[in-house]
């Protein structure tokens, strides 16, 4: 090859070096512009590609330049949870020089997602040179030297990864629903979820609301979408259920192509059985910050929540705000000890009131460790660490329980390397006692609506709200008295009392609260007299002696006490027999301390026959709602079916006539109500037991 021939191929190679080289440039800052969108939309997996795209496009002697990209890969991985590309981002930004006391940090928390405790305090200890008064970088130090031991040293907890709900995508923040706690709800991002779109975010389909439920045997079922208007194309996800079991809250966060997308929490109402369409609950003004991950207090008064809105620690709070008739007013940060200056998340409660949350901000194992926050007797929240296997390496949250029981679920990301969650069983094996009571009409049906006050002589006083099938239920303490009082409008209170003893194992009491109506007649059960007479037969007085429990409990009602019969007989002589049974039962009443004006026996013989309830239809599908007994009602049915009749008919009843019973002066004045013999006060209500 001559010399101009070699010239020419050098010039055309130099030529075809600068074109590359310039087309080069310009792909590497296009990749960065793109990169830098998407991550001013929070849409981190889409910016990682784009930044990873651009650092592989940048020559190896473009330090400075291959650092920052390596910078910005670290924070998306790290945003998205990915901890090993993380940590390969953060190495070659120190790597290439462009390293400071946060990026050693940064690694550090990454190794301890790793699992990697020693690298990781080695990192800390370099973060600690550049930022050296940083107190949570010592905290963290500690947690990452302390770690080893504290995950050999492990606990009782019993942990299973649940593969009936997990997917081959994301699943987590599971919560527990229903009486009984059979149905099961989650987050995931499973391909079943609405939407063709993948997340710009996390580089898979927007979460969905899923359920899973249990069958009569106890087994889970396939999990399978709520074909309803609550789940969108948008992300939903880390439901929480109101205390009535009536509204679920959600975590929402809508897209919009042009402007960063802010999580806010939605609130869907259930009717006929379906959840309908979530709509914004308005926490605050503020359109610049995140509002995630409801929760909701035990006593239902309260939305506790995750937000980076001003006022915080640092990084993401748990914050809380009271609910008011379906609003929210006066927004409170818990403050310390719960909240540091980097990220709390998650919050959920045990229904004993202890609150369970997230956070990488008090050491622990790695990425975020489940806290448990307990009120002591200074009313001062007091946190527990529980320990390995609870807790690990990954990130750790979102828990619910099974009623009192120290077992439900939770989600991690342990030993996943794309850094997705799933759905874990948690069982810590303890001696509980717990009270189950059911609140419901006598004669009818249970009272969803009602409330249950409990006051132990330990300094327990709390108001229990009723589930839809009118039961509650409350963990209680070995070596406490409680008092427990039902009540319902447009019913008498009831009261039960309860000590509670030292057992060896867990041990489940039951109470009965079977409220009085004040608008319709009510059956006293077990009223029995002597064939053809008055006498009160002494099996009676079980019966008895409630009613009079009743009436003490409700001071200020007076009754009509009647008595019916048959229609066997004379009209007149069922009228005089009934009336000597009605007095019967008031004489027994007002030897026992009932004052007499309180009472109005009528003997109404065969007057009345009894109206049947739906109740009743339940337990003879012959008889209708409404059906009234008479006697030409009656002589229509079958001869068994008559005596049935017949024995409906003869019964003892009462009905609420007064309510104010001994309120009122001769002059029609309110009188001053006696003091009461024990008051207990909390914050939120105040509760009498006379």
């Amino acid at each position: 090859m001559d010399f101009h021939s070699l010239y020419n191929r050098l010039l055309v190679l130099a030529i075809f070096s600068c074109v590359a080289v310039t087309l080069g440039s310009c792909g590497v800052e296009r990749n960065i512009k793109k990169g830098e969108k998407f991550l001013s939309l929070g849409e981190y997996y889409d910016a990682a590609a784009q930044f990873k795209t651009a650092y592989q496009r940048t020559p190896p002697k473009d330090r400075q330049q291959r650092g920052e990209m390596a910078q910005k890969m670290a924070l998306c991985y790290d945003r998205i949870a990915v901890s090993q590309r993380a940590i390969a981002a953060y190495r070659n930004v120190i790597r290439y020089k462009q390293d400071d006391g946060e990026t050693h940090q940064r690694l550090a928390d990454n190794l301890m997602k790793n699992g990697s405790y020693a690298d990781a305090a080695k990192e800390y200890r370099i973060a600690l040179d550049s930022m050296p008064d940083n107190p949570g970088i010592i905290s963290k130090l500690q947690a990452a030297s302390a770690a080893s031991a504290t995950k050999e040293q492990g606990s009782k907890y019993i942990v299973k990864k649940m593969d009936i709900f997990n997917s081959r995508r994301q699943d987590f923040s599971p919560m527990l629903y229903g009486d009984h706690f059979e149905q099961l709800y989650f987050t995931s991002t499973r391909n079943e979820a609405q939407g063709d779109e993948l997340s710009g975010i996390t580089g898979v389909k927007p979460g969905d609301i899923f359920v899973s439920e249990k069958d009569d045997k106890g087994k889970w079922g396939n999990p399978h979408t709520i074909e309803s208007g609550l789940n969108t194309v948008a992300d939903e996800g880390t439901p929480a259920f109101s205390a009535d079991g009536r509204e679920m809250y959600i975590t929402q966060c809508l897209t919009d192509p042009s402007y960063p997308r802010y999580a806010q929490i939605a609130v869907s109402n259930r009717s006929d059985a379906a959840w309908g369409k979530a709509t914004k609950l308005e926490i605050s003004r503020d359109t610049l910050s995140s509002f995630a991950h409801p929760a909701i207090s035990p006593d239902g008064n309260w939305l506790y929540f995750t937000s980076d809105m001003p006022g915080g620690k640092g990084g993401l709070d748990i914050w809380r705000v009271r609910l008011i008739g379906g609003t929210t007013g006066g927004v409170e940060n818990l403050g310390e000890p719960i909240n540091t200056p980097g990220d709390e998340t998650f919050p959920t409660f045990r229904p004993n009131g202890d609150l369970y949350f997230s956070s990488n901000g008090h050491g622990g194992l790695g990425g975020l460790d489940i806290f448990i926050a307990k009120v002591g007797s200074d009313r001062r929240y007091h946190l527990e660490h529980p320990g390995y296997p609870l807790n690990s390496q990954g990130d750790d949250f979102g828990m619910t329980f099974e009623g009192p029981h120290n077992r439900g679920f939770f989600s991690s990301n342990r030993g996943d390397g794309r850094g997705w969650d799933h759905i874990y069983s948690f069982e810590l094996p303890e001696i509980i006692q717990t009270v189950k009571g059911w609140v419901y009409e006598m004669d009818g049906y249970e009272l969803p609506a009602a409330q249950v006050f409990m006051v132990g002589d330990d300094g327990t006083n709390k108001k229990l709200s009723v589930k839809g099938d009118g039961s509650f239920e409350q963990e209680i303490q070995p070596g406490v008295s409680y008092i427990m009082l039902a009540t319902c409008k447009g019913f008498l209170n009831h009261k039960e009392e309860l000590r509670v003893e030292p057992v060896g194992e867990s041990k489940e009491h039951t109470i009965q609260f079977p409220l009085a109506s004040i608008r319709v007649p009510v059956m006293i059960d077990n009223i029995f007299y002597d064939f053809d007479k008055a006498n009160l037969r002494p099996e009676s007085e079980k019966a008895l002696d409630g009613l009079v429990s009743l009436l003490n409990e409700n001071p200020n009602v007076t009754i009509e006490l009647s008595a019916h019969t048959d229609y066997k007989g004379s009209a007149e002589y069922n009228k005089r027999l009934s009336q000597r049974r009605a007095d019967a039962v008031v004489a027994y009443l007002t030897a026992h301390g009932i004052a007499a004006d309180r009472l109005t026996p009528v003997g109404y013989g065969k007057e009345r026959p009894k109206t049947v309830r739906r109740k009743l239809t339940e337990k003879y599908s012959w008889l209708k709602e409404n059906d009234a007994l008479s006697e030409e009602f009656i002589k229509k049915l079958d001869k068994d079916k008559q005596e049935i009749a017949n024995q409906l008919n003869r019964r003892t009843e009462f009905v609420v006539l007064r309510t104010t019973y001994g309120m009122f002066d001769e002059k029609g004045n309110l009188k001053q109500q006696p003091k009461p013999k024990k008051k207990v006060e909390t914050e939120e209500d105040e509760i009498i037991i006379e």
